[in-house]
């Protein structure tokens, strides 16, 4: 920590700004132990009806996706891009960042084999936590893939397969096979109950984390009524909260209704969307979800479509989520993956930045009215130097200022809504810089 950095956030006192320093050299080299951590004061995320709340206040989310965390905090190269990118988050307002806490059996592998992990990358994913903490981001964690990338159920289904063990070789085994379920539950409890080697807290009881998700994009599609998934969910959720009752669980839902859903035919993109196995208000509306969560990618979802229609989509699926958790589901709902590809023929940013604007629109007028647009989450922003890791959604947020504009804009107009007199640190000296 530099001591410009020091003194912007008002860390004139020797000892803290010693040990701060501290805890600079050792979340970059690891040679220090964890007495030397200070970490800054959070509070757990709570909710309240429709809403989240901090200490009683009312907290909205605008947050980012950057899935490569804990990945790039294994070796020390590549380490210093964890914190330049969650500084930059900090430094536009922005409050909560969703990343992976999994990694199955591939390069940089933090489950090796069932319930056998390497000890230095779990080393890697405390040293988020911590460098989250430090910058007073939280974490929402998500526990597993449902695609092949870094690993996700197939890597389960084919540690089960080659243990002999297994149902059936297909991926959808990973919901029905009592062994798969047992190795996700193992997997689950040794995350959660985790004892960070940085900061001497177990993740179930720290509140960086702002909460947990219990698989990205789940589908099954070998059972499009959802049965299959939905007995999944409620285990594993009654599980999760077995374990920890202090974090908030959502389950990680790209966002489609399913077939006995009126809304497949009027909000799905197209008919293939309701044979996911999946359904948003059915699978959000378990007792032991906190939160609803729906992703937003209408020109992956579309052939061909224009980018004036995209845009109207996204209102109405939007809407249609926000209205589900004010009418049905009585929960937050937030956006926790939206983009706007620039292989779109055409493309130019400008309209990503409309795209982006439409969706904050959109939560903005819902949390005005106390209602459940509870937030959103860009996806996804990398730094200089990690092309690999990019997609054709991917940004670096700095270096298009319009775009840098929006998304600080934003932050500041929800963070208004809990008043300016509330704001704390970089958001409060963000906010009322040009007041």
């Amino acid at each position: 920590m530099t001591s410009r950095t020091v003194a912007r956030n008002g860390l004139f006192y020797p000892i803290v700004g010693f040990a701060s320093c501290v805890a600079f050299i050792y979340l970059s080299f690891g040679d220090f132990r964890l007495n030397f951590y200070v970490g800054k004061r959070m509070d757990f995320v709570g909710r309240n009806g429709t809403q989240f709340v901090v200490d009683g206040k009312v907290f909205y989310v605008n947050g980012w996706n950057s899935y490569w965390l804990m990945d790039q905090a294994v070796d020390e190269y590549s380490r210093p891009r964890v914190r330049t990118v969650l500084q930059a988050g900090a430094r536009m307002g922005l409050t909560v960042c969703r990343t992976w806490a999994f990694n199955d059996n591939t390069y940089h592998a933090l489950q090796i084999a069932p319930g056998q992990f390497d000890e230095g990358v779990f080393q890697a994913l405390d040293l988020v936590i911590a460098e989250a903490n430090q910058h007073g981001i939280r974490l929402l964690l998500s526990l597993v893939n449902n695609l092949q990338a870094f690993g996700g159920k197939t890597q389960y289904v084919k540690w089960a397969w080659e243990e002999g063990i297994g149902l059936s070789s297909s991926n959808d085994s990973f919901f029905y096979d009592p062994s798969i379920r047992q190795y996700y539950k193992n997997y689950v409890k040794a995350v959660l109950t985790r004892k960070n080697t940085i900061t001497g807290i177990e993740y179930r009881d720290d509140p960086t984390i702002f909460g947990w998700e219990l698989m990205n994009e789940p589908r099954c599609m070998t059972d499009p009524a959802g049965n299959t998934l939905q007995d999944w969910l409620e285990e594993m959720s009654t599980f999760v909260r077995s374990i920890d009752k202090k974090h908030l669980l959502t389950v990680g839902l790209e966002g489609f209704y399913g077939p006995k859903n009126p809304k497949s035919l009027t909000v799905n993109p197209a008919d293939w969307a309701a044979l996911y196995g999946s359904d948003f208000v059915h699978n959000s509306n378990l007792p032991n979800i906190d939160f609803a969560s729906a992703h937003i990618y209408p020109d992956h979802w579309f052939h061909e479509i224009e980018f004036e229609e995209s845009v109207k989509f996204v209102s109405k699926w939007v809407r249609s989520h926000i209205d589900d958790g004010d009418r049905v589901l009585k929960k937050p709902v937030m956006f926790t993956e939206f983009g706007y590809s620039n292989q779109n023929p055409n493309f130019h940013p400008s309209q990503r930045d409309r795209f982006f604007k439409t969706i904050f629109d959109e939560i903005y007028a819902s949390a005005r009215k106390n209602g459940a647009g509870a937030g959103s989450f860009v996806w996804q922003f990398f730094v200089g130097g990690m092309e690999e890791y990019n997609d054709d959604f991917g940004i670096v947020p700095w270096q298009r200022s319009s775009t840098y504009q929006l998304i600080t804009e934003h932050s500041c107009r929800l963070a208004a809504l809990r008043g300016l007199n509330q704001l704390k640190g970089s958001l409060r000296e963000l906010c009322l810089q040009d007041k």
